[in-house]
């Protein structure tokens, strides 16, 4: 069994974590990881204070492991972190703040009602912010990541982070979504990693079931980082592109981001209503480009234990045998 600091942090079997995704998580999904000796992790977006709650106690219904809840800064309300502070969940998460807001309050906060701070950051410089802050985990998100990222790949961004945070534990976020991106990432370095696309190609998955079968067939290549989404949604990331699948919306809109903004709102509203009925050319469809890696629709303990069993092999044999 792979065993590493982050298991003992997190009090998890596997060094395996799910992203909290906005509108990609839900109990269903949140709990089945943890129940697989993963960690699961609730995205807020999509909701309010009271249906955070609601969703919240949903997860404490399915599952008795330990769990996050994930808040974006820059949008972060004050009611939604006041539910989160009262549930006490084990990990509060943390990622995309502005950078005029203190971090050290935020977390400070977090660890005063018993949760451990985990911060996903795209740059170096922002991972040390959060570590001088007092997190306790940070995530190195590569640019293959689906939904909004930074500019750099995780093949240099996470050893990077590594050795400026230390002894801090990191996790890698994008381009894994495999047992030999596990293994390739605990030899650079990181503690674990952190998964999104690979877990929404499965059952659990709020997302519609056009959306999984998108990533399924998705060859890893039609993805493009992109402000169309945000535009569309009327909502600005600070410093993030969007990673989304190049479809018929968004190639619609590339190079007219003018017009799109002149009629964002009704734009905005039929991409709502394609994304309710599973329209995969006119919605916006986020996913990393380690959609190339998925063939299939697997439970989320398949893809656990998949993932395990691979890098435990990796690990083990080949490795090992390369060595004289």
């Amino acid at each position: 069994m792979i065993h590493t600091r982050i298991c003992d942090l997190l009090g998890i079997a596997h060094p395996i974590v799910l992203g909290g995704m906005g509108t990609a998580t839900t109990a269903p999904l949140v709990a089945a990881v943890s129940n697989a000796g993963g960690f699961g992790t609730l995205g807020t977006s999509a909701f309010n204070a009271v249906t955070l709650e609601s969703e919240i106690g949903a997860i404490h219904e399915r599952t008795d492991k330990p769990f996050g809840v994930n808040h974006l800064l820059f949008q972060i309300r004050e009611d939604m972190f006041a539910v989160t502070l009262r549930a006490r969940p084990k990990v509060a998460a943390f990622a995309w703040a502005r950078k005029d807001q203190n971090l050290r309050d935020y977390f400070q906060r977090a660890h005063d009602a018993g949760c451990k701070v985990m911060h996903m950051a795209g740059e170096v410089a922002e991972a040390l912010r959060a570590a001088e802050a007092g997190a306790d985990v940070l995530v190195a998100q590569g640019t293959e990541a689906g939904g909004h990222v930074g500019w750099m790949a995780s093949l240099p961004l996470l050893p990077m982070m590594v050795k400026a945070v230390a002894p801090l534990p990191v996790l890698c976020a994008g381009g894994v979504a495999d047992g030999r991106g596990l293994a390739a990432a605990l030899a650079l370095g990181a503690e674990g990693v952190l998964l999104g696309t690979r877990f929404m190609a499965t059952p659990e998955a709020p997302i519609h079931t056009n959306f999984k079968q998108a990533i399924v067939k998705s060859d890893g290549h039609d993805t493009v980082l992109t402000e169309i989404p945000d535009l569309a949604s009327q909502r600005v990331w600070p410093g993030a592109m969007s990673r989304a699948q190049r479809n018929r919306f968004i190639e619609r809109w590339a190079g007219r981001e003018w017009a799109l903004r002149q009629d964002a709102t009704e734009i905005g509203k039929q991409v709502a209503a394609a994304r309710a009925v599973g329209d995969v050319d006119n919605a916006t469809l986020s996913f990393g480009q380690d959609a190339g890696l998925i063939d299939s629709i697997k439970s989320v303990k398949e893809v656990v234990q998949d993932i395990v069993a691979e890098a435990e092999a990796i690990l083990r044999v080949r490795l090992p045998a390369l060595l004289r």
